[in-house]
């Protein structure tokens, strides 16, 4: 994963938590439902990475990557 990009996509989160496709879409749409209740504009099949590593899924070594 390119640490200066800032949104991480289905198959980097797939990648990082060992997961499906379906399983990292459903991920996503749930962060993208989160920030839209909070004002943000998403984008389908991304999601920011600054918002994905302060999730309770994401492990602290990814988190300093």
């Amino acid at each position: 994963m390119n640490i200066s990009q800032e949104f991480i996509t289905v198959n980097e989160i797939r990648q990082v938590l060992g997961i499906g496709r379906s399983k990292a879409y459903e991920l996503i749409k749930r962060m993208n439902k989160e920030l839209e209740a909070q004002g943000y504009i998403t984008i389908p099949g991304k999601v920011p990475l600054g918002y994905f590593r302060k999730r309770p899924y994401c492990s602290a070594s990814d988190n300093e990557q």
